[in-house]
C-alpha cells in the first residue's frame, strides 16, 4: 500500500468513526437504545484511535510511547468507572470532561512551542484555532475542577462570590481576549505570552464557575462539556485530523443543545444561570411557615396511605441516589401494583447532579420506561393522585419556585407534588437541598415526613405493605 492509499484508508477509518458517533447520539435519544449507542460510539473511537497508529507522520520510535499512553488511559478510565458509585457519577463526568479540556490545551501548547522552536509561523487558520483551543480547553479544565469540587463537597455547593466579582470576570475575559489578539497579530511571540494566556484562561474558568450555585451544576457540566467539544474540534484544525474535528463538533453542538434545553426546563436563560450570582450573595426567600412543625409519620402509616391509594406518583431525587434506594423503590412499586395501585414516576429534568441522573438510576433497577413521566406529563396528574411519594428531592418540588419572587429558584418549573391529596416525603432531615433553600412543602397541611435513610425507609415500607 503506497502513501496515498494509506492516507485514503486512514481518512475512511476516520469517516467510519464519525458516522458511528452520529448514529450513537441518535441511539442515545432513548433509554431503550442508549446502551447500543454507547457501544457504537466506543467502536467508532477504537477505530479512529487504531487508524491513527498507521499515520505516516508519526515517527516509529514514538509508537511505543503512544501505545503506553493509551494503555494508561484505558486503565485510568476502567478502574474508576467500575469503582465509582452512581451518586458520584456527576463528579466523574465533570472530572473526565475537565481532563479532556486540559488535554486539548496541552495539544495547543505543544503545537505553539513546536512552531516557536522551528521558527515558522503557522497558517492563519491553525494560528487562530491553536489560540482558541488553548483558551477554551483551559477554561473547561479549570471550570470542571471547580464543578467537581462542588459536587464532591470539597467546596461549598452554594454560590461563592464577592463584591465586584462580575467586574473581575469581565476584566479577566477582556485581558484574555486582548492577549490572544496580540499573539495572533504579532505572529511570532515568546513562550511567556502563551503561558500567560493559559494562566489567564485558567483563572477565568475558576472565577466564572465559583459564583454558580449547586442547583445549576447540571447546566454547568453540560456547558463545560460543550466547551471541551468545541476545543477538541478546534484541535482537529490544529492537527489536521478529520475525526477529531467531527467528533469535537458533535460534542460541542450536542452539549450546547442540552444546556439550552435544561435552561428552558428551569425557565431561565443561560446568561441568568452564569451571571446572576456574580457580585452579590443570593438571599433565599423568607418562609411564612417557620412557626409550624412538620408532621412525622411512621413507615406503617405511610404503608397504609399508599395501600389505600388509587395512584401513587414516585418523585425520585438525589436522596434516592445517595442511599442507592432505586431497587427498593422498584420492589415497593411491584407490591403496590399487585394490590391494584397504579404507580408511576415523575422525573424532573434537572433532578440529581447531572442530566438524566434519575433516569439512569431507575433504568438500573429495570423500571419500565413507559412508567417514567416527564414534568409536563406528570404535573396534570398530581391533583388527581392520592399520594405523591418524594424520595430525597428538594429544590425540584419546592413551591417557592411558584410563589416567592425573592427565591433564587423563582420561575423554575417544578413538579407540582403539593397538589396531590397527600405528600409523603422520605428524607433524612429537614436540611435544605443543594441550592440551600428552605422548602415550605415539608410544612404543608397535606405533607407528612418519614425521616430516615431512603433505602432503609422504603425497605421498611415495602415490608409493612404485607400487612395490608
Amino acid at each position: 500500500m503506497n502513501a496515498e492509499q494509506l492516507k485514503q484508508t486512514i481518512d475512511l477509518a476516520y469517516l467510519f468513526g464519525a458516522v458511528c458517533f452520529i448514529l450513537a447520539m441518535k441511539l442515545m435519544n432513548s433509554p431503550v437504545t442508549a446502551r447500543r449507542g454507547n457501544r457504537l460510539s466506543m467502536l467508532g473511537m477504537a477505530v479512529a484511535i487504531g487508524a491513527t497508529f498507521f499515520n505516516p507522520a508519526i515517527r516509529p520510535e514514538n509508537l511505543l510511547l503512544i501505545g503506553a499512553a493509551v494503555g494508561v488511559g484505558v486503565v485510568g478510565g476502567l478502574i474508576p468507572a467500575y469503582r465509582v458509585q452512581m451518586t458520584a457519577m456527576p463528579q466523574m463526568v465533570a472530572l473526565l470532561n475537565g481532563l479532556g479540556g486540559g488535554a486539548v490545551a496541552l495539544v495547543a501548547l505543544y503545537e505553539f512551542l513546536d512552531a516557536l522552536q522551528k521558527a515558522h509561523v503557522p497558517e492563519p487558520v491553525q494560528r487562530v484555532t491553536t489560540v482558541l483551543s488553548a483558551i477554551i480547553g483551559t477554561i473547561s479544565f479549570s471550570g470542571s475542577l471547580i464543578a467537581y469540587g462542588k459536587l464532591q463537597e470539597l467546596l461549598p455547593g452554594r454560590a461563592i462570590t464577592f463584591k465586584g466579582h462580575g467586574t473581575v470576570n469581565i476584566l479577566l475575559g477582556a485581558f484574555t481576549l486582548a492577549l490572544a489578539a496580540m499573539i495572533l497579530m504579532m505572529g511570532q511571540v515568546t513562550a511567556a505570552a502563551f503561558f500567560a494566556l493559559i494562566g489567564l484562561s485558567f483563572v477565568l474558568g475558576i472565577s466564572a464557575v465559583l459564583p454558580i450555585g449547586g442547583a445549576d451544576m447540571p447546566v454547568v457540566i453540560s456547558l463545560l462539556n460543550s466547551f471541551t467539544g468545541c476545543a477538541a474540534g478546534l484541535a482537529g484544525f490544529v492537527l489536521i485530523n478529520n475525526s477529531l474535528l467531527i467528533g469535537g463538533a458533535l460534542v460541542g453542538a450536542s452539549g450546547l443543545i442540552l444546556t439550552l434545553l435544561m435552561c428552558r426546563a428551569m425557565n431561565r436563560t443561560l446568561g441568568h444561570v452564569l451571571f446572576s450570582s456574580a457580585g452579590h450573595v443570593l438571599v433565599a426567600g423568607t418562609s411564612t411557615k417557620v412557626a409550624k412543625q412538620p408532621k412525622s409519620y411512621s413507615v406503617e402509616d405511610a404503608a397504609i396511605l399508599m395501600s389505600n391509594a388509587n395512584r401513587v406518583i414516585v418523585v425520585p431525587g438525589y436522596g434516592m441516589a445517595v442511599a442507592q434506594a432505586q431497587h427498593q423503590v422498584k420492589e415497593m412499586a411491584g407490591k403496590l401494583e399487585a394490590m391494584g395501585v397504579e404507580v408511576i414516576y415523575a422525573v424532573h429534568p434537572v433532578a440529581g447532579r447531572m442530566p438524566g441522573h434519575m433516569n439512569v438510576l431507575l433504568a438500573e433497577a429495570d423500571v419500565a420506561y413507559d412508567k417514567l413521566y416527564e414534568l409536563e406529563q406528570a404535573n396534570p396528574l398530581f391533583p388527581e393522585s392520592d399520594v405523591a411519594l418524594v424520595i430525597g428531592a428538594n429544590d425540584v418540588v419546592n413551591p417557592a419556585a411558584r410563589t416567592d419572587p425573592n427565591s433564587p429558584i423563582y420561575g423554575m418549573p417544578i413538579l407540582d407534588v403539593d397538589k396531590a391529596r397527600t405528600v409523603i416525603v422520605s428524607k433524612r432531615s429537614m436540611n435544605p437541598g443543594f441550592a440551600g433553600i428552605e422548602n415550605d412543602l415539608f410544612l404543608n397541611d397535606n405533607t407528612v415526613m418519614v425521616f430516615g435513610n431512603a433505602k432503609t425507609t422504603i425497605g421498611k415500607i415495602t415490608a409493612a405493605l404485607d400487612n395490608y
